[in-house]
């Protein structure tokens, strides 16, 4: 990913300082590490999938936090190679901690740990006042009943 400095933007843009923060936020984590390598799938209108490759971790080594809009998958393993000497070791062991900024609305429903991928289940939830409702259209004669009965 290039570089992109978004200090003209905080100079441009007034109320959007949110999204000026989450580019720069974005623009690190990437940069930082590509491990764990992830998947987002879109799999409704208001459905997400979040797929993590999680080999050699276990349930009890993952933990799954959402607080304010940000989802944090944290991965600790236990040091327990005691005497084994490995000749190479290619497969990654190391913590890591993956963040993901989540929209509003959006909500953890599940989360599965299946061969070796970790499953985060996301969905929006709208609420009542937020969603689309129909208006219902009055004629001006029911008005002008209303007006002439009192």
């Amino acid at each position: 990913m290039r570089n992109f400095d978004t200090a003209p933007l905080y100079r441009s843009i007034v109320g959007f300082d949110r999204l000026a923060a989450l580019l720069d936020a974005a623009a690190k984590t990437e940069a930082a590490s590509g491990y764990p390598p992830y998947n987002i799938e879109s799999v409704g209108e208001n459905a997400y999938r979040i797929e993590l490759a999680v080999a050699g971790f276990g349930p009890g080594e993952l933990s799954i936090e959402a607080r304010e809009n940000v989802l944090t998958v944290t991965g600790r393993k236990a040091d327990n190679d005691g005497d084994r000497r490995y000749l190479h070791r290619g497969l990654a062991a190391r913590n890591f901690e993956r963040r993901f900024q989540l929209a509003d609305y959006v909500v953890v429903t599940d989360a599965t740990l299946a061969n070796g991928l970790l499953s985060v289940s996301l969905k929006r939830e709208l609420p009542e006042a937020l969603k689309p409702r129909q208006i219902p259209i009055s004629t001006g004669v029911e008005k002008a009943l209303d007006v002439t009965a009192a």
